[in-house]
């Protein structure tokens, strides 16, 4: 399935964390730590590999370690893990772009996007995207390490990343302000190890990961004076601009519309028709007529009222009364256990083409999240034994798929301005929305809205752009959606490089 050449090198800078570790009660001498009980704050192996990409044959090598995070003393609070993927018949590094990758929760590592999305090894999954045994993983031939080298960044307590000792705050890390700070840090420490200064930079993050992205693009810029090409958004969040309730419930419709269609939930007019040509009638709706009547609220003429609540039965596959009772505003959790009720099934949260079986049919959401479930049985494996056994990191650590994060500083949320403003700072810099049609934690329509209400000024509209696809959460788990967006992740890398001697002037 693939040849690996193992070329392992060890580099420790003295910098160890002892995790739980337990004094013997009549020591006889000084014993080294237990692998299980102590991170390499600064550490690395390295495997050379090749992959089949579009045909070509790439080499590459690997570099798994981690990196520390330093106070402002010098003295490390951190260690971060991480995976460096670096095509090795390169000459000229210097206009070799260089992708820094980070998921989201805020508390999962890069796992999904490395092993599911644009490393050189995916996950073994069927077509759709569910868990197949034998469990592992096998040659990625939609990767983008053709066009760019990356780096998948595992936060702290995600992963194999820990602070340094249980005397460092978390109150350092966990929060929106705190996590971009920190990470801001840390890439400029590996951007010079590296010798990447030179390199054109790209950002990508899915999920929470774009409320991190979008932070770090404006503080890589004003606080490390590193400067990117592009920003790419997987699955997005609200980016912290703000939208009152009712805005949230309505834009939620067309998920919800491609949902029903999926289930085949839909009067057969609109079930006829392809998805793509049957949601813009549903996005009109929203925009104008569902919104301007719910600003009204309680005072809208009822005779109106009817007219949505049937409406949004025909566009949402719910029943008018339901629909009715809840006042035209329907919750994601209602949704995901009412739309297959009589069927006996569920639908996910993450990606709504996946079913799940409830104790009872009665309730207001689901018991579980089928999609989180069935991503975690078929990822978890793959990553324990793809850095453990062919990447050769030599741990005794829990890999953290979810790890403790919480309590997470939200306040002061403003990571959509901040992209704004790199982006208004930066000629260079542009932005990429990927989007799942199924995903109903960031659904498509919300992210659509976060793009337009972006930029106020619209003068910086030819540089952002907005994709969708037939998955949710996790677009590239389903296969043709995987070979599709990683092409436009190609193409959109490519457009975002300056031509020869071009500046970046206005």
């Amino acid at each position: 399935m693939r040849k690996i050449v193992a070329c392992i090198v060890l580099v420790c800078t003295g910098f160890t964390v002892a995790m739980a570790q337990q004094k013997p009660a009549t020591p006889a001498a000084p014993e080294k730590p237990s692998p299980s009980r102590v991170l390499a704050l600064d550490s690395s192996t390295t495997t050379k590999a090749e992959v089949t990409i579009k045909g070509v044959r790439v080499p590459y090598e690997a570099t798994v370690g981690t990196i520390p995070v330093w106070d402002e003393e010098g003295k490390p609070i951190a260690g971060i893990f991480y995976t460096y993927y670096e095509r090795s018949d390169v000459k000229d590094r210097d206009s070799r772009p260089l992708v820094i990758s980070f998921n989201g929760g805020p508390g999962t590592p890069s796992v999904w996007m490395e092993i599911g999305y644009t490393g050189p090894r995916r996950l073994n999954v069927d077509d759709e995207g569910y868990p197949m045994q034998p469990y592992g993983v096998k040659e990625n031939p939609q990767s983008i390490l053709d066009v760019a080298d990356i780096v998948y960044v595992d936060p702290v307590n995600t992963g194999f990343s820990r602070p340094a000792n249980k005397d460092v705050p978390t109150s350092r890390f966990f929060g929106v302000n705190e996590d971009v700070k920190y990470l801001a840090e840390w890439i400029a420490t590996f951007i010079s190890r590296k010798q990447r200064w030179a390199s054109p930079k790209f950002l990508i993050g899915e999920s929470y990961g774009t409320t991190r992205v979008s932070g770090l693009a404006l503080e890589l810029q004003n606080a490390q004076w590193i400067y990117l090409n592009g920003v790419i958004l997987v699955s997005p969040t609200d980016l912290g601009i703000t939208r009152a309730d009712y805005v949230n419930t309505a834009l939620l419709v067309p998920y919800y519309a491609a949902t029903a269609w999926y289930h085949k939930a839909l009067a057969a007019d609109l079930q006829a028709k392809d998805l793509t040509d049957m949601l813009p009638e549903v996005e009109d709706f929203t925009v104008n007529e569902l919104l301007p009547a719910l600003e009204k609220g309680g005072f809208m003429d009822d005779a109106k009222k009817q007219d949505l609540a049937a409406k949004l039965s025909r566009y949402t596959g719910l029943s008018q009364k339901v629909i009715l009772q809840a006042n035209l505003q329907i919750q994601t959790g209602f949704f995901w256990k009412e739309l297959l009720r009589d069927k006996g099934f569920t639908v996910g949260r993450l990606d709504s083409r996946y079913r799940g079986i409830d104790r009872q049919d009665l309730g207001e959401s689901p018991d579980y999240n089928a999609e989180l479930t069935s991503w975690l049985h078929s990822f978890t494996p793959a990553i324990n034994i793809y850095l453990r056994q062919d990447l050769h990191y030599q741990t005794d650590l829990k890999y953290n798929m979810f790890g403790p994060v919480f309590p997470w500083n939200s306040q002061n949320d403003h990571v959509g301005e901040d992209l704004r403003q790199a982006i208004a700072q930066n000629p260079y810099l542009h932005l990429l929305i990927q989007s799942g049609y199924y995903d109903g934690a960031c659904d498509y329509f919300n992210a659509k809205y976060s793009l337009w209400q972006l930029d106020p000024s619209g003068r910086l509209k030819d540089r952002l752009k907005w994709e969708g696809y037939r998955s949710g959460h996790m677009l590239y788990l389903r296969k043709p959606d995987l070979e599709a967006a990683n092409e436009n992740l190609r193409k959109f890398i490519a457009s975002s490089l300056p031509k020869a001697g071009e500046p970046a002037k206005y």
